[in-house]
């Protein structure tokens, strides 16, 4: 199954540049009562890298929504408290994407289903894995006041 889910992942990440299609997407920066962030790795494309977890918004949906159905549909998890955290533009691979960040607490250990999510924990703010992405990383940072935020995801 993951190799057909590798192949449908690049293939579509290729026509997407190809046409110049604009996506819009959210991620989401939940914690747990002690403050640990929870990080997901998916089994496509970087596998290998810790990101936070989301997806893209629906048409007609509201980016907030999205953020929500998300995290519930990923990890099992229920976000609350939910507040935007910022809109930031990517242009990865020849797209351009609008990345909507919002920002919550969420309880209860979390589930991945084994298709799209290889394992989804959290993790102390000091001590986050070393595999992160450069744009999870990016966030983490504005997160813990290390850096100002830039809009480019």
């Amino acid at each position: 199954m993951r190799p057909l889910i590798d192949l449908a992942y690049r293939m579509r990440r290729r026509l997407m540049a190809l046409v110049g299609w604009r996506t819009r997407g959210v991620k989401v920066m939940a914690v747990d009562a002690d403050g640990a962030l929870l990080l997901v790795r998916h089994r496509y494309g970087r596998s290998d890298l810790w990101m936070l977890p989301g997806g893209g918004i629906d048409r007609g949906e509201a980016p907030m929504a999205a953020a929500v159905r998300e995290l519930r549909e990923e990890t099992g998890c229920v976000l609350r408290d939910a507040a935007p955290a910022g809109t930031f533009e990517a242009r990865a691979e020849g797209r351009r994407d609008t990345v909507y960040l919002f920002r919550g607490t969420t309880a209860g250990p979390p589930q991945v289903d084994g298709v799209e999510l290889a394992e989804a924990r959290f993790f102390p703010a000091d001590a986050l894995p070393e595999a992160i992405s450069p744009a999870t990383r990016r966030r983490i940072e504005e997160w813990r006041g290390m850096r100002a935020a830039d809009g480019r995801w």
